[in-house]
C-alpha cells in the first residue's frame, strides 16, 4: 500500500447528509458515542479507508480475530425527527504522523464533499487528568451562529484554551475551506479508561441538538461499570498513599520517574 485509499462497499444516495467523525481519542469517547448510534439506528456501513500512515500492526479483536488498521463510514437515511441523512466515520486508529494526519483528513474531506456534506460534528474527550464528579460536555464551532446555537443547549464554549489535536480538529479545519461549517462536541474525562459517563453526555447532547432518539440505556450500563473502575482505583491510590506515608521531618526521596 503506496497511498491513503478509500474502498466503496455500497453505492448510495444521500441528501446533503450531516457527517459525524468519532475516530479514536482520549477516553474514547466519540467512539464509544457513534458505535452506539450506529448499533442503535442500524447503520449501514458503505466504505472503508486504508492508509500507509496507520500503525504497522493489526488489531486483535473478539476471539482472537485479526483486524486491519481501518476507518469505516456508515449512514443513515431519513433519520430522527428531521428525517435527515447521515454519514458516521469510526475506526480503530487515526494517523500516527503529522503528515499522515493531514493525507488521510484530506481523503475524508474529498469523499463527503461529493455527497453534499454541508455541515460537521467530530466528538471527543476533553482530558482533565483527574477524577471528575459531574462531567460537562464544551464545544468550539466554525461560526458564530453554530456557537450561539451550542450556548442555546447549555454546552460551554471552549475559548483560547488551546487547540484541537487530531482528526476532530483537523477535519473542521480543512472542511472550512470546501463551505462546510461544524462543530466539535468534548466530553471532560480523566482520559486514561474508556470512559462511558463521558460518552453518554456527549450522546445525550448531541441526539438532542440533531433530534435523534437514541436509548441510551447500554451506555447507562456502561457508565456504572466505569464508575466502579475509578471507585476501585481511587481506593487503590489511598492504600498505596497510606503504605507511602513519610513521617514528619523525613526526607522524601519519592519522584516523578
Amino acid at each position: 500500500m503506496k497511498k491513503t485509499f478509500i474502498k466503496l462497499l455500497d453505492d448510495v444516495e444521500l441528501n446533503e447528509p450531516i457527517f459525524i467523525e468519532a475516530l479514536p481519542g482520549i477516553g474514547h469517547v466519540g467512539k464509544l458515542v457513534a458505535e452506539h448510534i450506529i448499533h442503535e439506528l442500524g447503520a449501514e456501513k458503505f466504505a472503508e479507508l486504508y492508509s500507509p500512515s496507520f500503525p504497522p500492526q493489526v488489531f486483535v479483536g473478539e476471539k482472537g480475530i485479526i483486524e486491519p488498521m481501518k476507518n469505516e463510514f456508515y449512514y443513515l437515511k431519513s433519520a430522527g425527527k428531521d428525517e435527515r441523512d447521515f454519514i458516521i466515520l469510526v475506526g480503530n486508529t487515526q494517523g500516527l504522523s503529522p503528515e499522515g494526519q493531514y493525507d488521510i483528513c484530506g481523503a475524508i474531506i474529498d469523499f463527503v464533499e461529493k455527497y453534499g456534506v454541508k455541515i460537521i460534528y467530530t466528538l471527543g474527550g476533553l482530558g482533565t487528568g483527574q477524577h471528575v464528579e459531574k462531567t460537562r460536555v464544551l464545544g468550539a464551532a466554525t461560526t458564530e451562529e453554530l456557537a450561539n446555537m451550542l450556548e442555546e443547549h447549555d454546552i460551554i464554549l471552549r475559548s483560547a484554551d488551546g487547540g484541537i489535536i487530531g482528526a476532530s480538529g483537523l477535519l473542521l479545519g480543512l472542511g472550512m475551506a470546501r463551505e462546510m461549517n461544524g462543530v466539535c462536541l468534548m466530553g471532560e474525562t480523566p482520559g486514561y479508561f474508556i470512559d462511558a459517563d463521558a460518552s453518554k453526555a456527549v450522546l445525550i447532547t448531541l441526539t438532542e441538538i440533531l433530534n435523534l432518539e437514541v436509548d441510551v440505556a447500554k451506555l447507562e450500563e456502561r457508565a456504572e461499570e466505569t464508575r466502579k473502575m475509578i471507585s476501585k482505583a481511587q481506593q487503590m491510590e489511598q492504600e498505596m498513599a497510606e503504605r507511602m506515608h513519610i513521617a514528619p521531618g523525613e526526607e522524601d526521596l519519592r519522584y516523578i520517574g
